[in-house]
C-alpha cells in the first residue's frame, strides 16, 4: 500500500514540463518523518491553492529522486517551469515550508 504517493512517479521530463508552481514531496508512507510532516504540509498548502502538490514514492534507485539528489525523507522541492525555487528537508515547523512557498 502506497497511500497517496505516486508509484511510479512521473519522469524527470514530465516534471520539467509541468506548468505553474509544483511542490514535489519525496517520501514513503512508512517513513515516520514523512507522517509527522503531513500536517505541516497540509497547512502550508492550504494557504497556497495555486501550488500543485505531487507526492512521489521514493526509495534507493528511483530515478526521479536521484535526479533531484534526494537523500532524506521527506524532501519537498518547489518548482516552477522545471526550475527549483526552494527545497525543504524534514520540515519541523510550519514556517519553514511557508517561507519556501512564498518564494
Amino acid at each position: 500500500m502506497h497511500g497517496d504517493y505516486l508509484d511510479p512517479g512521473p519522469s524527470r521530463a514530465e516534471v520539467d514540463a509541468l506548468e505553474g508552481r509544483v511542490l514535489l514531496e519525496f517520501g514513503r508512507p512508512t517513513c515516520g518523518h514523512c507522517r509527522r510532516a503531513q500536517p505541516l504540509v497540509a497547512a502550508a498548502l492550504a494557504a497556497h491553492p495555486e501550488v500543485r502538490h505531487l507526492k512521489v514514492l521514493d526509495e534507493s534507485g528511483r530515478r526521479l529522486g536521484r535526479s533531484f539528489a534526494v537523500t532524506l525523507w521527506p524532501t519537498l522541492i518547489l518548482l516552477e517551469g522545471g526550475r527549483e525555487l526552494a527545497r525543504v528537508v524534514r520540515p519541523q515547523t510550519p514556517g519553514a515550508l511557508e517561507a519556501a512557498l512564498r518564494r
